[in-house]
């Protein structure tokens, strides 16, 4: 058994508007809002019968494992090893106070027997499955009502195996929606660091209604064709903090969302407090995204230090008629991205409705988006800001953004409506709609 050291815990407080951050070594980080935890007690699933064969079936490995540390309790938690090897296995339940620890050179490993897979409820704020009508298939690895949890290593691997899932609803044969990787409902107290995702079946990392929630030094993988297969989506949840993390995969590499239309609306819980900081990665979708689903609210955003490589869209704030609730206090700095086709989107129109019961009069408000220290190459099209014309976006606040086209003809212009705000430095100009710093005061405080 490995010795699991910690040389430090972070202090840490939490501002008004966003995380705060410590700066450890030259290093600003948000960590320190969920301390490491080092647990005594320790167990291996090979105590239970786990065997990493690839071939073996270990879910009664994985659950008698569980159990134990569910009902012994001991003081401080417990922590289950897994060796080098492929450990295949149906979904799972995790427990409070336990560490998930991957050694290197182990694979969790998903069952692809579709056919056995728990349905649970849909989630409240969305209703329905969002893929299907009804319940939705239980995430691979799912925690629900958590406190104290954590899932890390030594850059271990979960596998969900998703491309059955993908198949499926390439297929239209998917009879409920695609289950998550992880999920981690109404729980708090959550670390997820050093360990590799791959092929998730639909999102990757799904914390949803949670709080006091840290995500970094992952790495997310699945083919660039791969639907629906977001990174992390931070729903509903607050004090989330995302840093130090490579994503690749076939939709956005983050996106924060709260819920969608009139079941997000009543639930009524906003995403807040959420800093996503020094994201590396690629997408034909959008690199840093808020929205669709953002019918609870989602405030208090912070996005710093992001480079985005081979992207569909660099930054997309979206929402649409039928969503209600607000998108406010959004800031995103110090961004760099290459071969783009759009750099910056924000629209009020994107995104599709559980049902017809949605009400066209809840309008989304849009307002306090701060955009400064963005550079693009062989960016397509620069950008959009395209508001509601009876819920225009106010407080667009664009400075310091260069965004270079192809080499050839002159890259096409933005394309601005139902939107004010202010421009300062921006490459190539924006749009009439958002007027000089000096003309209003509504960016003054953003330049």
């Amino acid at each position: 058994m490995p010795r699991f050291l910690v040389s430090f815990l972070l202090v840490f407080t939490i501002s008004a508007s966003f995380l705060s951050c410590v700066t450890v070594g030259e290093v600003v980080t948000c960590s320190g809002i969920v301390p490491m935890r080092i647990r005594n007690d320790k167990i291996s699933i090979a105590d239970f019968g786990g065997v990493g064969d690839g071939k073996t079936l270990n879910t009664k490995a994985f659950r008698e494992a569980i159990y134990r540390i569910q009902h012994l309790r001991r003081r401080g938690g417990t922590l289950l090893y897994i060796p080098p090897g492929v450990y295949l296995t149906e979904s799972f339940n995790l427990t409070s106070h336990m560490t998930l620890y991957l050694a290197r050179g182990a694979v969790i490993k998903a069952t692809q027997d579709t056919g056995n897979w728990p349905l649970i409820a849909p989630l409240p704020s969305y209703g329905r499955g969002r893929e299907r009508l009804g319940g939705r298939y239980i995430s691979f690895i799912h925690g629900d009502g958590l406190q104290d949890v954590i899932i890390t290593g030594e850059n271990g691997t979960i596998d969900g195996q998703g491309d059955v899932w993908w198949n499926m609803w390439r297929q239209r044969t998917l009879l409920f929606t695609r289950p998550n990787l992880v999920e981690f409902v109404n729980s708090r107290g959550i670390i997820i660091s050093n360990v590799i995702f791959r092929n998730s079946p639909f999102w990757n990392i799904h914390p949803v209604y949670s709080r006091n929630v840290v995500i970094r030094y992952v790495t997310i993988l699945a083919p660039l064709d791969s639907p629906n297969t977001d990174g992390i989506d931070p729903d509903s949840s607050s004090n989330v903090c995302i840093e130090d993390s490579y994503i690749s995969t076939g939709d956005d590499l983050v996106a924060v969302k709260s819920g969608w239309d009139e079941y997000g609306i009543a639930y009524g819980r906003p995403s807040s407090d959420i800093t996503i900081r020094r994201i590396t990665g690629s997408s034909p979708f959008a690199g840093i995204a808020v929205g669709s689903e953002t019918s609870g609210g989602v405030k208090n955003v912070l996005v710093e230090n992001i480079s985005l490589y081979n992207m569909g869209v660099g930054i997309h704030i979206k929402t649409n008629i039928g969503r209600g609730g607000f998108i406010k206090n959004i800031s995103v700095t110090d961004v760099y991205m290459e071969n783009v086709r759009k750099g910056i989107k924000i629209a009020g129109d994107v995104g599709d409705h559980p049902d017809e019961s949605f009400n066209p009069n809840a309008l989304p408000v849009v307002y306090g988006i701060t955009l400064k220290s963005i550079w693009g190459e062989k960016v397509q099209h620069p950008g959009s800001i395209q508001g509601l014309k009876n819920s225009p976006f106010t407080g667009i606040c664009l400075s310091n953004i260069n965004l270079h086209g192809v080499p050839g003809p002159r890259s096409s212009p933005w394309k601005c409506s139902d939107v004010s705000g202010s421009a300062l430095l921006v490459s190539p100009w924006p749009c009439s709609e958002l007027s000089s710093p000096h003309q209003t005061g509504s960016c003054s405080d953003h330049f």
